[in-house]
């Protein structure tokens, strides 16, 4: 969460939309205003009582020059369908023609009429034709109560060829809202609807619809990883917090795989473990079960030669024994981290000078001669002293056993920026390259196929235990062939900075 920008935060997205979708709702929305409005400009009530009242006279006279015979009240209702102001269009002939949006008050017709002249407004109350402005009822009018405000009213003539044929009266009284709201409010409604509709669904799929794909990716993850899939990582694309969820996620996942494959590895080490202890501690077992079974049948007649010669025997399967025993005990304290080293500085000179004392009579044996080379003579190595001469005496061992009479081992040393390189190098038929990546596994051997040596093989536990004791060093081993032919180990280990080196 710590990089999270604040605009693709995912409450801003969906904050940023709301407000996006109400301006565009509201826009929509004076849009559709302004265009049902514009609809009914010519009688939107800004225009004053008496402009209105001319505008629908102008209109009424133009049309009857056009069309004498025009049926007048069909026109009034198509050409102001819904008006604001209450009017009424009244002829010579005593025709009465209401308007249709608001109802107008008893006494407008009769004042129209009247306004005509005498001749015209006299006579009965029933006049021909139009409907009144109160629930569509005929020219009928009615007188106003002994309390009521009486209304008043603005007239426009319609002159046709110069004679007035008729009266157009419009009242002075402002218009009703909800004049206002029963003509535009079904239409208003409707587009409201339709915009909130756009807008609900554009914000859905440019806000909503992207955070949820990438919840359900997560979600699935979480099911897979549930079930047993360590393996399974989940979208981190977005840049929000469902990208920072994912991404803890997916942390969690990786550590919690790599925890898996290390247990399913230490299964696999383990189970190894046993099939090779149980193979090594098998064969001087079983050497040592039948020589014993043979020296106690007292049926079998022994001479004192072969009696000595058996018991030899056992006695050389007994010290493998426990070598095999003592290397894997020592092997498992120093991967599990039981022992504790001593770290002091070490002369890398006396380590060298330690292993060609302890390997001088073998290599007189074996007609292998040693040399050593360390460069400053001052060097120092950081490390348990005990320790570091076990894994050089194990490397100068393996190296003797596969040095053919004649050959030669070099220990040598030399500073490397802050480290110290110790290699031991033999003349040996060197480690084929199929083989270079499993020396240091327990319990394996190459001795197959380095021919040429007279030196029995090991328990194939040494090099294991030198790269466990180079490795709680901090340093690092491995093994390659040199170009003359011969095997080279090559160990990196920490220098030793209180001494100064040139």
């Amino acid at each position: 969460m710590a990089d999270l920008v604040w605009y693709r935060s995912l409450y801003w997205r969906i904050a940023l939309g709301f407000v996006g979708a109400l301006a565009l709702l509201l826009v929509a929305q004076a849009l559709v205003f302004v265009w049902v409005s514009g609809r009914a400009a010519e009688v939107w009530p800004g225009r004053t009582p008496a402009e209105y009242a001319q505008v629908i006279a102008a209109d009424v006279a133009t049309v009857l020059v056009e069309q004498p015979e025009l049926n007048l009240d069909g026109y009034v209702a198509r050409r102001f369908p819904g008006s604001y102001r209450a009017f009424v269009v009244v002829t010579r002939d005593r025709q009465v023609i209401y308007g249709r949006g608001v109802p107008a008050p008893p006494m407008l017709g009769r004042a129209a009429l009247a306004r005509l002249g005498p001749e015209v407004g006299a006579g009965s109350d029933t006049l021909r034709g139009g409907r009144g402005g109160r629930g569509g009822r005929e020219g009928r009018f009615g007188g106003p109560g002994p309390d009521a405000v009486r209304p008043t009213f603005v007239f426009a003539p319609i002159v046709v060829d110069g004679l007035t044929v008729g009266m157009v009266a419009v009242t002075e009284t402002p218009p009703p809202m909800w004049a206002a709201i029963n003509n535009l409010g079904p239409t208003l409604a409707v587009q409201a609807l339709v915009v909130l509709c756009v807008g609900a669904l554009l914000v859905s799929l440019l806000v909503f619809r992207p955070a949820r794909r990438r919840l359900t990716s997560l979600q699935s993850a979480v099911q897979h990883f549930g079930a047993g899939r360590t393996d399974v990582r989940a979208p981190e694309g977005g840049g929000d917090e469902v990208a920072a969820l994912a991404r803890a996620f997916n942390e969690m996942a990786a550590r919690l795989d790599e925890r898996q494959q290390l247990l399913t590895e230490s299964d696999r080490v383990r189970r190894q473990l046993l099939a090779d202890v149980s193979h090594e501690l098998g064969t001087p077992l079983a050497a040592i079960r039948g020589y014993v079974e043979t020296l106690s049948m007292p049926t079998v007649g022994l001479d004192e030669p072969r009696r000595l010669r058996y018991l030899g025997i056992v006695t050389q399967e007994t010290e493998r024994l426990e070598r095999i025993v003592g290397a894997l005990l020592d092997l498992a304290r120093l991967e599990g981290g039981g022992q504790h080293l001593e770290m002091t500085p070490v002369s890398v000179r006396a380590l060298f000078q330690r292993v060609a004392d302890r390997h001088a009579p073998a290599l007189h044996d074996a007609s292998v001669t040693l040399s050593t080379a360390v460069e400053p003579e001052s060097l120092m190595v950081l490390g348990d002293s005990t320790r570091l001469e076990q894994a050089l005496q194990n490397l100068a061992a393996n190296a003797l056993r596969h040095t053919p009479a004649g050959g030669a081992i070099h220990l040598r040393a030399s500073v490397d920026g802050e480290d110290v390189v110790v290699s031991v190098e033999d003349t040996g038929p060197g480690v084929p390259p199929e083989h270079l990546p499993r020396v240091f596994d327990r319990f394996y051997k190459v001795d197959a196929s380095r021919t040429g040596t007279t030196t029995p093989s090991g328990s194939g536990l040494g090099l294991s235990i030198v790269r466990a004791i180079v490795t709680r060093h901090g340093g690092t081993v491995h093994v390659d062939n040199m170009p003359g032919g011969g095997a080279r180990f090559t160990l990196r280990l920490r220098c030793d900075r209180s001494v100064a080196r040139p």
